[in-house]
């Protein structure tokens, strides 16, 4: 996921990350300041990292009645 982000990143214009995994926080900071890329995360409050959170430039919760 992270290289086709980083490959993808030069012909976009925003990110869309739907995970919680915290892992990605340097991710999408590097996305951003490397290339200028908007970012954002899908995720469940409650399982998401607030790393991950705090990198994002938008953070959309998602309502955990949606999960299966």
């Amino acid at each position: 996921i992270a290289i086709d982000i980083m490959e993808a990143a030069k012909d976009v214009d925003v990110v869309i990350l739907l995970s919680g995994d915290g892992d990605f926080d340097l991710l999408l900071d590097k996305v951003r300041d490397s290339y200028g890329v908007a970012t954002e995360v899908y995720g469940v409050p409650a399982l998401t990292a607030t790393s991950l959170i705090n990198a994002a430039g938008n953070y959309h919760r998602i309502n955990e009645g949606l999960l299966l």
